[in-house]
């Protein structure tokens, strides 16, 4: 009998970090599932020959052949003398490329032949090829971009919520929108590292199916935390638009509006997805989307809140144009404007219209799509930080102030003895111009 090759290791590496590098996409499987996928053919095979040892045990004289044979790869059903025997991929090198193939064996009176075409070449992986080499070294840095790329978010992000937390001047809508935000791309942050702790922590299948509940759950979050970073890059430029189209409105109760809509909607469609995942594609971990009208639930929703961002930034700049046109606008306004404008064209990068072109894009951008939205994304939430925390006139100016006292060392502040009523008018005074200057101010 002829001696059974192991399977093409080598491809077991570059396929975890496939996956490692490739979560957003949702179309790379794990190395657990790979290896998981393997041990349940291996177990169904030996099972299929126990039976057909069964069976030949069963009959008076038994045909000369071949017996049938698991070779770590592929299972091969018993076989008469002078007989080809053809097989399909393995299930595991088919979740790697995607593509169908077939290898074939001769029975002969020496045994078995070798397999031909090669396994890794007939399934459409040349382990040998030096492209490999080079996609492995570009994942890598890939890698480490998008991990540099979070946690500087991440740190930014924290700095920048806690100055917006810390100074009462700066509490207004506006910023309150700003804080929930910088919030949700925090959490955006944490759930891709606690996602690559969790599904890329070990390769061994017990391991895996120990904790299967836990990493699904992983995977249940992560999904809510991107769906609710959108959502609330979509109530950025819902509420930028209603401040251009409606002169007075109740801020109180369009922010809880907001609220819901940036925290409630993503739990409804996660929700969704959670449910349907269990009940017609529980397999693995949750992290291969191999159906794609269930990947819908989550991508349609995603991509709708991009259109609308967009079309709202369309209007956002007509209206602009049209009101810095008009004669009858005032200078303090024109000023107004021109920061409403500012801060709309820089809100392009954040409206994610990558996403919407590379939900349509063949698999052969893969590697394209995974630099802009791991590399590239990964730094949103610092230029998001920057943009509508450090570059803040408000927010530069207060901490000035700040820093004056403490240098100074007036802080705390001598107390000055004025009337009960003076002192109670200034305050509300002062309140009331921190509101509107607060709402006018955008960046």
């Amino acid at each position: 009998m002829s001696p059974r090759p192991s399977p093409p290791l080598r491809l077991l590496p570059l396929l975890g970090l496939l996956a490692c590098a490739g979560h957003t996409v949702g179309a790379l499987p794990r190395l657990c599932d790979v290896l998981r996928v393997l041990q349940e053919e291996r177990d169904q095979c030996l099972q299929e020959l126990s039976r057909e040892q069964t069976g030949d045990l069963s009959m008076q004289q038994p045909v000369p052949g071949c017996m049938g044979l698991w070779d770590n790869t592929s299972c091969w059903p018993s076989s008469a003398l002078g007989q080809t025997v053809q097989v399909a991929c393995p299930r595991f090198l088919q979740l790697l490329t995607s593509r169908n193939g077939s290898m074939f064996r001769n029975c002969t009176h020496d045994g078995w032949s070798e397999t031909f075409p090669r396994p890794d070449l007939a399934c459409g992986v040349n382990v040998n090829d030096s492209s490999n080499e080079k996609r492995h070294s570009y994942l890598l840095k890939l890698k480490v971009m998008y991990t540099v790329g979070y946690s500087s978010s991440l740190v930014m992000l924290l700095v920048a919520l806690s100055i917006l937390c810390a100074f009462r001047k700066l509490h207004c809508t506006r910023n309150y929108i700003h804080m929930h935000l910088f919030v949700s791309f925090i959490l955006r942050a944490l759930s891709n590292f606690i996602k690559d702790a969790v599904l890329f922590s070990s390769d061994d299948v017990a391991h895996c199916d120990a904790h299967r509940v836990g990493c699904k759950l992983v995977m249940v979050f992560f999904q809510y935390c991107i769906m609710a970073n959108y959502a609330w890059l979509l109530v950025e430029g819902l509420y930028l638009h209603t401040l251009l189209i409606i002169s007075f409105f109740s801020e109180r109760k369009y922010l809880q509006g907001f609220v819901a809509l940036g925290w409630g909607s993503p739990a409804i469609f996660v929700a969704s997805w959670a449910i349907t995942r269990l009940l017609l594609e529980d397999v693995g971990c949750w992290d291969i989307n191999a159906n794609a009208s269930i990947w819908w639930v989550i991508r349609g929703p995603v991509i709708l809140s991009i259109l609308i961002n967009f079309i709202l930034f369309i209007n956002i700049l007509r209206i602009l144009m049209r009101k810095l046109r008009t004669q009858e606008t005032r200078g303090n306004e024109v000023n107004h404007y021109k920061r409403l404008a500012k801060s709309t064209l820089l809100l392009i990068p954040l409206f994610g219209i990558h996403y919407i072109v590379f939900a349509f894009s063949p698999e052969d951008a893969m590697e394209i799509q995974l630099f802009f939205e791991l590399a590239l994304g990964s730094f949103q939430g610092l230029v998001v930080a920057v943009l509508y925390c450090f570059l803040n006139g408000e927010v530069q100016l207060e901490v000035q102030k700040k820093w004056r006292q403490w240098h100074l060392h007036e802080f705390p502040l001598s107390p000055v003895v004025l009337s009960s009523s003076f002192s109670n008018g200034t305050k509300a005074s002062t309140s009331e111009q921190s509101q509107t200057t607060c709402r006018g101010s955008v960046i």
